[in-house]
């Protein structure tokens, strides 16, 4: 009989509970005994649910109260000196949040640790500090917890834990050399893997038969040491005892399928949505006595499920495999929303195409079943369901709109090339009379109750469009009056009427729906709400011209024009999957192209077009990078390409590695970047150095992920050392990313203190 199972599930509650109780939590309203109470009530509910639709295991381990990774980091008890963690105390919980956000409600507040994207997702993690040498303990107890917590409610358990080789690839250190394939890193295995071990007997103890280890790594191109590593560390952790069922996903593992030839696990599960063409080459290296978990069921997008054609694949494995295939998500539902039946507002066309992790997991179900000899009726009922709604999908006629598919064949002969920026920023100093280390802002401003009160009574009906304007505007003049007098030198109007930076403007466009309550966790408490992205994109009027224009009347300083880029709708969205994903971004690159040349003729001097997903999108294989790199940065440049010389482009880029991409970047040719830099000490910057990066940059220099408000003296040292490594008058100022998370009491605290540093540095 087939074996179903699944590799995690969301953890934020399908109203976001556990976003609301760590922010209660946070700022002194909830205790820690009702936040325990609130995580154990969800993992509960989410346990029942996954085993009620016939899962043989249901994972434990994958609930976390900021990201997995940093739960796994501080049960190793790989804290950072300067969280002043007793090497004989467990790690609590507060000391976990001053991790990641740089303070708790107990403790003494320190800078958070640097954050960065899981591979290739808008999903974060806290990257490990690694030290030589470093110890390693069992410092927390979470995870044996929570084995202890499913089994009392009577569950099959199969633990979640990261890998030993992804945990230490992840990780940075200063005397790593930058770039996660430093072999020295493997050093640290010498200390690691005994701790390992003993967790895996401690599993073993409590009468776990499976422990599902990550190691996604093997979808990268590895180097050999690393991948010689693999014998080495499974060959250890076997003599735990336990079970072992090696999970990658995300990408195909190409030469890393030989890593798997004879190696000490007893099963291997693959991602075949992201890799269907590799499922042979496993076979030929998978053991006789091996269980092969498939990922057949989609877990990254939104869309029902083929299970005609997952059956397709899994038929002939079920009489060769029996018990031996197991069926799965291609990876952890954490990224798709909780449950489609949240959604009362969609049309019930749109909802017939969709699925959610609920639903996924039914899929799952269904798909098992129909391998059987005498599928149940319900079962072959679902399947004609399936089978119907992907043809109604494929012939619907809201999917296709023949203009933009003209204009988008079209498009090939559109400018996208400006005049070199050495010519460009003299005609726009002339035109902006920018001081040295101008200061700006990333665009948004925090978003108080108020603003978020009148967005919903005026989406309720409950808020005339003309009161809802008038409301919005006189946040716009508070922001912008508010910038005057702390001192900035380019404003923006703070994105009080947007809700989203990628929502607001699939809301605008066509081609995009949206739900209600299909939230997906990005970082600790910080949820998004991506749009559905299922056919043609166009514009059918101007986004934020009006908004920019009155914030720019208010002022006779430069208020830049704020717009999500192309490649970023892209990847938080929930895109199509009938078309190619470049399509899609230039449909979008289109809209955009038409939103820039209208802001420009509405007097926009700066128009800043955000990409922090451009490196997010970069395919996980180097093969792939430049096919993708070329598409990506056309994007950009055809929403760019038309504008004046004077017209300053700005564009932002947040938590990324750049040292391998910095051509691309450079490519894109934005007058003016700015990146996160203050976490990780203006690491970032050394790639912008050894490339001579030719245009302006701004390093940011005040963390907005930690509520921690920084010294003036620090943010100058931070500048200094960038002025060594890139000219003086290509600098900017800036924080690291837009201020809607923050409060206003820190958020002014800070941007003054910012201002005094720019000053500071221009009188040095």
């Amino acid at each position: 009989m087939t074996i179903t199972h699944n590799l995690g599930f969301p953890r934020i509650g399908v109203q976001r509970e556990l976003k609301r109780a760590l922010e209660a939590y946070w700022a002194g309203n909830l205790s820690a005994q009702a936040l325990d109470d609130t995580g154990r009530e969800l993992r509960a509910r989410h346990w029942q649910l996954q085993a009620r639709s016939g899962l043989d295991f249901v994972p434990v381990g994958d609930f976390a109260w900021y990201d997995h990774i940093l739960e796994w980091t501080t049960l190793l008890g790989a804290v950072p000196a300067r969280f002043a963690q007793s090497d004989k105390e467990a790690v609590d919980l507060d000391t976990l949040f001053r991790m990641g956000r740089g303070r708790a409600p107990k403790g003494t507040p320190a800078a958070a640790c640097e954050m960065t994207k899981w591979f290739d997702t808008n999903y974060h993690y806290i990257v490990p500090e690694l030290v030589p040498q470093q110890s390693y303990r069992i410092a927390r107890s979470y995870l044996f917890d929570q084995i202890r917590e499913a089994q009392a409610l009577g569950h099959s358990v199969k633990p979640v834990i990261p890998g030993p080789l992804t945990w230490l690839w992840l990780g940075k250190g200063d005397a790593f050399a930058q770039g996660a394939g430093d072999v020295a890193k493997l050093a640290l295995l010498e200390n690691l893997l005994p701790v390992y071990k003993e967790v895996l007997r401690q599993v073993k103890a409590l009468g776990v038969e499976w422990v599902q280890i990550d190691e996604p790594i093997l979808g990268l191109d590895l180097p050999g040491p690393w991948r010689e590593a693999f014998e080495r560390v499974y060959g250890e952790l076997a003599q735990a005892g336990v079970r072992v069922l090696l999970a990658s996903y995300f990408e195909r593992l190409d030469e890393n399928i030989q890593v798997l030839k004879g190696l000490p696990v007893q099963g291997v599960h693959i991602d075949l949505l992201r890799a269907p063409d590799q499922l042979n080459d496993v076979l030929a290296v998978l053991g006789d006595d091996q269980v092969l978990s498939l990922g057949l069921i989609d877990g990254r997008n939104v869309w029902r499920t083929d299970l005609d054609r997952a059956r397709a694949v899994a038929e002939p494995l079920a009489a060769r495999l029996g018990d031996r295939l197991w069926l799965a998500p291609s990876c952890s539902l954490l990224h798709v929303p909780v449950d489609l039946d949240a959604e009362k507002e969609l049309d019930a066309e749109l909802r017939s195409w969709l699925s959610f992790a609920t639903q996924k997991l039914d899929e799952l179900a269904w798909l098992a079943d129909s391998l059987s000899a005498a599928p149940a009726p319900a079962t072959q009922e679902a399947l004609q369901r399936q089978r119907s709604a992907l043809q109604a999908k494929k012939e619907s006629a809201r999917i296709h709109n023949g203009a933009v598919q003209a204009r988008l064949e079209a498009s090939a002969g559109l400018a996208r090339n400006r005049r070199p920026f050495a010519e460009r920023i003299v005609v726009q100093q002339e035109k902006l009379r920018l001081p040295a280390y101008p200061t700006t802002t990333i665009g948004s401003f925090p978003q108080t109750a108020e603003i978020r009160v009148s967005r919903r009574d005026w989406k309720n009906g409950a808020l005339s469009d003309a009161a809802y304007e008038s409301a919005m505007r006189k946040e716009i003049e508070q922001v912008i009056r508010f910038q005057e007098r702390v001192g900035l030198d380019v404003l923006v109007h703070g994105e009080a009427e947007r809700n989203d930076m990628v929502e607001y403007f699939g809301e605008l466009l066509g081609g995009f729906a949206f739900t209600q309550n299909g939230w997906v966790q990005s970082y600790g408490s910080r949820c998004v709400k991506p749009p559905i992205i299922f056919g043609d994109v166009a514009r059918p009027a101007a986004m934020t011209v009006a908004w920019s224009a009155y914030a720019q009347s208010l002022t006779d300083k430069p208020v830049k024009g704020m717009l999500t880029g192309p490649v970023t709708i892209l990847q938080w969205s929930f895109v199509r999957d009938d078309q190619p994903r470049e399509t899609t971004c230039r449909q979008l690159a289109l809209a955009l192209r038409d939103e820039v040349l209208d802001l420009e003729a509405a007097g926009i001097a700066v128009i800043q077009i955000d990409e922090p997903a451009f490196r997010e999108g970069l395919p996980l294989r180097r093969a792939d990078w430049k096919r993708y790199l070329e598409w990506a940065v056309d994007c950009f440049r055809l929403s760019t390409g038309a504008v004046r010389d004077e017209t300053q482009i700005h564009t932002h880029m947040c938590y990324s590695e750049f040292n391998d991409i910095i051509e691309a970047i450079a490519a894109m040719d934005a007058d003016v970047i700015t990146i996160e830099t203050s976490r990780s000490n203006m690491e970032l910057l050394g790639a912008f150095e050894d490339f001579r990066y030719p245009n302006d940059i701004g390093p940011g220099v005040y963390d907005i992920h930690s509520p921690n408000v920084p010294e003036v003296e620090w943010m100058v040292g931070l500048m200094q050392k960038a002025a060594k490594r890139l000219p003086s008058e290509r600098l900017w100022v800036n924080p690291d990313c837009g201020l809607k998370t923050r409060g206003w009491a820190e958020t002014e605290a800070a941007l003054v203190r910012m201002v005094s540093a720019a000053q500071a540095l221009r009188y040095t």
